[in-house]
């Protein structure tokens, strides 16, 4: 089974042919730190305003659409084999954020185990429901609906809603629906991982770059070099750039495409005149 956080595949350099000169170690490190670049900047321009504030509007939306009186997000934690709330909703939400809940312990722990849905009814008489987390927060639900988050065919979390509004429990409709939603929070779960990760990033590159056969010592260079790029001007300055756009395109689409014109006639006058010299 594999575990969420991988790295996405991205567009790198072409591979060199076997007529092409070996690459030294600047034009490796040169082709690294373009794709790099690139990917930095794809990835913070592409991102949310803040994975936090997106989750949060994720479950928002779905306990509005669903009428669910209260929700909450739990992500897996792989060390300590236990769930943790990433979003609370709901009159108690303050109350949960500090609660662990064990793997396979209670509804949602059990949806994290199984990776399979539930609709539970009458819940304070169903011997799966952890009663003592109930009671701890001051919230007794008359009915439950959970979902596994999925990424990359692990479960990473689970998406739980209590006591829908104007009916005795929740549907197969809620739960088909409650799924979409939490197939939106694990995609964007996973991409902040991967966007947290420089060196994940820069392996990745290298794994796309480098042929079989490396040295046993690549992953201290994988290190070295990201470590590197900390201190480095220049991919500073290209993710402030990244970072400006993204803060243009959060604005709406016209904005971004302004701002796409703009740069795309920037860099045509670059080509240009770099052609005149």
């Amino acid at each position: 089974m594999k575990h969420a956080g991988a790295v996405a595949r991205m567009d790198c350099p072409p591979m060199p042919s076997e007529d092409d000169s070996p690459q030294t170690d600047e034009q490796l490190a040169a082709r690294l730190r373009d794709a790099l670049e690139k990917a930095a900047a794809a990835r913070t321009t592409a991102a949310p305003a803040g994975t936090s504030e997106l989750l949060k509007r994720i479950v928002e939306t779905a306990a509005g659409v669903i009428s669910a009186r209260a929700a909450a997000l739990f992500l897996v934690d792989e060390t300590t084999r236990d769930l943790r709330f990433e979003v609370a909703l709901g009159e108690r939400a303050e109350a949960v954020r500090e609660i662990r809940v064990p793997l396979g312990y209670g509804i949602a722990g059990g949806v994290a185990i199984s990776g399979q849905p539930m609709a539970v009814s009458n819940v304070q008489q169903d011997e799966r429901w952890a009663a003592e987390i109930g009671e701890r927060v001051g919230y007794l639900p008359d009915s439950i609906l959970c979902v596994p988050l999925f990424y990359e065919d692990a479960v990473i979390g689970v998406l739980e809603l209590l006591d829908k509004e104007g009916a005795p429990s929740f549907d197969d409709g809620d739960i088909a629906t409650l799924s979409l939603f939490a197939s939106q929070a694990a995609v964007a779960i996973g991409q902040a991982r991967a966007r947290e990760s420089t060196e994940a990033l820069v392996a990745a590159i290298l794994r796309s770059s480098v042929a079989d056969g490396s040295s046993e010592s690549v992953e201290e260079d994988i290190r070295a070099f990201s470590g590197s790029l900390e201190g480095d001007e220049a991919f500073r300055r290209s993710l402030r750039l990244a970072e400006l756009v993204h803060e243009i395109g959060r604005q709406g689409e016209r904005e971004l495409e302004a701002c796409e014109r703009i740069l795309d006639s920037f860099a045509a006058y670059l080509r240009t005149r770099n052609t005149a010299s």
